[in-house]
């Protein structure tokens, strides 16, 4: 039996909430490892928010990221405090009730029991999520994160983050591994930006950045080329070589001169 081919681009976002990373309290981890493991997978992540602990502004993120994208990712949120309300919002956001998963009660209640810790009212809060919501399994502290549709819920702390992640990534479609090739140019942006943007508009199926570096005396910038296909990437590579040849004659006629 044949499968179907995967798509050449799966794309993804992220929203990430709480009310510590925008005041600057708690500084993110997530975002870059969550980036660096859908690139690795072959997954596109397109866009990033940050939200407040705040019904409105979460539902409204959610909708607008998971309507674009084919999967969005989100940490914070689900812990046991009143401040904890991603499972309500999410809720909202698909029209679904929020209750207690019969479940994540019973992993939470065998937990805490094997602990000999009371099962509190704080704590079944971890076990609240929209009627009908898949599991994703949290092997660090046993409260699950959630998946409704294309958007999976997990935990802020980056350990519980990065191991639901692990859980999550083998189950998801993915596209073609995107390739890079970087070439140094020894001349600042303003020298090979006009001439780099007609070497990316002679190659629109790659995408070419410049990345600017200072060593205290010159500019010099890194250019790194990307792109899903061996020869693309390779034609768009050397054209750009060619281009900083270009430039040094064009100088070294100038100085000359």
């Amino acid at each position: 039996m044949s499968s179907s081919p995967s798509p050449s681009s799966v794309t993804a976002a992220m929203l990430a909430i709480g009310d510590e990373l925008l005041s600057g309290r708690t500084k993110d981890k997530n975002i870059g490892h969550l980036a660096d493991v859908l690139t690795m997978s072959g997954i596109d992540l397109k866009e990033v928010r940050i939200v407040a602990d705040e019904e409105p502004a979460i539902v409204e993120a959610l909708n607008a990221l998971r309507a674009r994208y084919d999967y969005v990712f989100t940490s914070g949120g689900i812990g046991p405090t009143h401040d904890d309300i991603t499972a309500d919002a999410v809720s909202a956001a698909f029209g679904l009730p929020c209750e207690h998963d019969s479940e994540a009660m019973r992993l939470l209640g065998d937990m805490y029991h094997a602990r000999e810790m009371e099962f509190t009212d704080a704590r079944k809060r971890m076990a609240r999520m929209p009627r009908g919501a898949k599991h994703i399994a949290n092997p660090v502290s046993v409260a699950p994160g959630f998946i409704v549709e294309n958007v999976y819920v997990m935990a802020g702390v980056p350990q519980v983050f990065q191991a639901m992640l692990d859980n999550v990534v083998p189950t998801l479609q993915v596209g073609t591994k995107m390739m890079s090739q970087s070439v140094r140019s020894p001349y600042g942006e303003g020298d090979i930006g006009t001439p780099l943007s007609e070497v990316q508009k002679a190659h629109p199926q790659t995408s070419i950045g410049s990345y600017p570096k200072y060593d205290g005396q010159r500019f010099s910038t890194e250019i790194v080329v990307r792109a899903r296909d061996a020869e693309l990437l390779a034609a768009a590579t050397r054209d750009v070589a060619a281009m900083i040849e270009n430039i040094a004659k064009a100088k070294a006629t100038s100085t000359v001169a």
